[in-house]
């Protein structure tokens, strides 16, 4: 190639490269742009349909998909997926095959476009020898957005530094039903925590040059009984009040890719939904950059939804809708240019959706001339950097639920250690972790993480020296073998104390108690583990009960009898050294509640979320009571919240105020706590959840300190969707109220919004800001 061709040019405008290049490709060369190709994917020929280990219909999309590279790359390719997080390979590995693979795709096609290559990188890089961080629900439970956003640089940088350009994450689903396997991949029940947590995780991986991408829009989280890829139910007023505003935010805030959800809402699939993905998405939010089907849903569209006749029509409605990459293969799409030349599919959509893939190439510098990936030799995928941020999330995101008469432990002579979660570091990781995600389909590294995972047993010998610890599992996380629970009662029966660490082992589609298609009918602790605890409760040994998992469990029968309570949501490859710190009390318990622990294990759905007739009352007999709210945590030092104040009485449906309160730490150790606001809205045209979340700051004192924290309120932030659909600030009273939980709220007081009722659009104020002031003797 001449390097004096417009598109080759980098000191010429993005937008000009793009029509040039644009206007040289055939419909094949353009539609090659939309397609993918997974060749660590390729099946072997050893793995049946029925194994739990893939994705449904995986094995049968990769036979479709499995041509040679370089056939599926001759007329270009837009992305290459997982090149690194499809095997335990080193960065060295990963490089030189992504290399590779780049080198055949650009000498394949007349242009030589190098191809987008994406990971996943929810819990850290998904490969082999990469830091795992807490998973995403960890993250949640800290309601820390800038502790977030780090870790998502360090990601970036590690993506970076290894030639990829696009990550798959963060998720913006909303949980509403803790029943769903991926409640341990999301960020929590509430859209405003979801939002400032996912925002956060954009900008820390946007900032190092990946593309980040939003998951999985839209509604996915609130299928039916929990159930994975079951169909939505809700009506779109649920759907754009709940579920959206998360992913409107990170839209706000820049993000690079949306993919969209597996699920049908109301009977329409996401990925042919053009209200959702045209209209929503583009026309009203503006989103510019590319839109990617999540793996397989576009063949799902004709296999699974049955709304199309073949895969050739699952590519002209998917194009349509807005959908410009379909991932990880390309199996509907290598049907475009037929649909093109048979006028099913306008030309201009096809231009539509490669103008973009190439807009993405061009502002990464793959239309650059000489561009060459570039080597990643010694890099260092879990440097001390990365420890020691795992390590912070980690010890920020356990939840104190209870320290009863035990916390924090002080030196008992004999401890007995049960559980399954003891002493099993896999259970410290989510299901989209390698060690639990790619790991169990190579056997002969069974045992071997690529790096150090020290487990709950070993962090209470390290951090109790002097003490005589003894453990027995008891049981395992799943299954029904209770052959361990007689030793598991002899060792608490002759402890000074038991630490049992109970919860979940994540996986996929059923290799789990959660993850991806681990779903569960209740939410009782899995396996033959409430036998162990119940057994050894009844010892009459104090038993501090720590919860290491994915979903939150129903606690109400552990509850009154355990000597402490405990809270871990899947703390990463530093969780066993963060969880002996909080239990010894060395470190500070911060970590607050970002779903509700239930009294009981059925009665769903449980998330606070819920209008007047949602909420625990004398019409039903079933008690929806948690057992723990929304934004509950403990701390082994004592707040007060203080001075509370609101500036107006009245305001103007386009106006502001601030609410003041000033936290105290009136115990005798230091601490933090997470100061909450909500809302609610008395009388609205619309029925309205009683609360809900509109601000938070995470607020640490030394023991005497005091500091006042300011929330700025925008009148955008009561906004509702009406009857009509269209999203308005009404006139009338809001409630506002200050506390330390969604049911813990003692300061409360009102605000009246005056004038007209008024339209509001994409460009209203989505965030409520927080300012502390200057820290003051109490």
């Amino acid at each position: 190639m001449e390097p004096t061709e417009l598109w080759r040019d980098p000191a010429r405008a993005v937008g000009e490269r793009v029509d040039d290049l644009l206007a040289r490709l055939t419909v094949e060369e353009k539609t090659g742009q939309l397609g993918s190709r997974w060749v660590g994917n390729t099946p072997s020929g050893t793995v049946s349909e029925d194994d739990a280990s893939t994705a449904p219909m995986e094995q049968t999309f990769a036979a479709e998909a499995s041509v040679p590279l370089e056939e599926a790359a001759r007329h270009g390719l837009g992305h290459l997926t997982r090149v690194y997080g499809s095997a335990p390979v080193s960065p060295a590995q990963g490089a030189a095959e992504l290399a590779r693979q780049q080198r055949v795709v650009m000498g394949a096609s007349r242009f030589g476009l190098p191809a987008i290559a994406h990971e996943e990188c929810l819990t850290g890089v998904t490969t082999y020898g990469a830091t795992v961080y807490p998973a995403a629900i960890a993250w949640a439970a800290t309601f820390d957005p800038e502790l977030v956003g780090e870790m998502a640089a360090a990601i970036g940088r590690d993506l970076a530094e290894l030639g990829v350009h696009q990550g798959l994450s963060p998720l913006m689903d909303v949980v509403r039903d803790y029943r769903w396997g991926r409640v341990e991949e999301t960020l929590g029940e509430d859209p405003y925590l979801v939002a400032e947590l996912g925002t956060a995780y954009v900008r820390g991986l946007q900032g190092h040059g990946i593309i980040a991408t939003l998951k999985h829009f839209a509604g996915y989280s609130a299928s039916r009984t929990g159930r994975n890829h079951g169909p939505v139910s809700i009506g779109r007023r649920e759907l754009l009040d709940l579920i959206l505003p998360p992913f409107e935010a990170a839209v706000a805030a820049g993000v690079g890719s949306v993919m969209h959800s597996y699920s049908d809402v109301d009977a329409v699939p996401a990925g042919a939904d053009t209200w959702l993905l045209t209209e929503i998405l583009r026309d009203d939010w503006g989103f510019a950059g590319t839109l990617v089907s999540d793996y397989w849903a576009t063949p799902f569209l004709a296999g699974m939804h049955r709304i199309v006749e073949d895969y050739a029509g699952a590519a002209a409605v998917t194009l349509r809708a807005g959908v410009d990459v379909e991932l990880p293969d390309t199996i509907c799409f290598a049907h475009l240019p037929e649909l093109v030349r048979a006028k099913e599919v306008p030309q201009e959509l096809i231009d539509r959706a490669v103008r973009r893939v190439l807009t993405q190439k061009a502002e990464l510098g793959l239309l650059d001339e000489g561009w060459e990936p570039a080597p990643a030799s010694g890099v260092d995928l879990d440097p001390p950097g990365n420890r020691d941020i795992a390590r912070r999330i980690a010890e920020t995101s356990i939840v104190l639920l209870d320290p009863g008469t035990a916390l924090p432990v002080t030196g008992p002579n004999r401890i007995a250690v049960v559980g399954p979660c003891a002493d099993d570091a896999r259970t410290f990781m989510g299901c989209y972790a390698f060690p639990n995600h790619v790991l169990p389909k190579f056997p002969e590294h069974e045992g071997g993480f690529g790096i150090p995972i020290p487990t709950a047993l070993d962090a209470l010998r390290a951090e109790f020296p002097q003490a005589q610890i003894v453990h027995e599992a008891g049981c395992q996380v799943m299954g029904d073998d209770a052959s361990g629970l007689e030793a598991a009662v002899s060792a608490a029966a002759g402890a000074d104390l038991v630490i049992a660490f109970v919860g979940d082992l994540a996986g996929m589609f059923g290799l789990g108690s959660s993850g991806e298609g681990c779903d569960v009918d209740d939410l009782r602790l899995p396996g033959r583990q409430p036998e162990l605890v119940t057994s050894v409760l009844a010892t009459g040994t104090p038993v501090v009960v720590v919860v290491v998992s994915g979903r939150p469990y129903a606690l109400g029968d552990v509850e009154p009898l355990a000597a402490g309570l405990v809270q871990a949501f899947m703390p990463g490859a530093e969780g066993g050294a963060a969880l002996a710190g909080v239990l010894s009390g060395r470190v500070e318990p911060g970590g607050r509640l970002p779903v509700q622990i239930p009294r009981r294990p059925g009665g769903q759905p449980y998330t606070y979320l819920q209008p007047p007739l949602g909420e625990p009352s004398s019409i039903s007999s079933v008690d929806v009571t948690p057992l723990y709210p929304f934004g509950y945590g403990r701390s082994y030092t004592a707040f007060g919240l203080e001075e509370f104040g609101i500036d107006a009485a009245e305001i103007p449906t386009d106006g502001a105020f601030e609410v003041r309160v000033v936290v105290h730490n009136r115990g005798d150790r230091p601490g933090t706590e997470v100061v909450q606001l909500y809302l609610s809205d008395p009388v609205a045209t619309v029925v309205r959840p009683v609360r809900w979340l509109a601000g938070f700051a995470r607020v640490r004192l030394e023991p005497g300190e005091a500091v006042p924290v300011t929330f700025t309120v925008h009148a955008d932030r009561t906004a509702l969707v009406g009857r009509d659909l269209i999203r308005v600030v009404e006139p009338g009273e809001i409630g506002v109220a200050v506390g330390t939980s969604s049911r813990d709220l003692p300061l409360a007081g009102t605000v009246r919004l005056a004038g007209e009722r008024r339209v509001v659009g994409h460009d209203r104020e989505l965030r409520t800001p927080v300012e502390l002031g200057s820290v003051r003797k109490a």
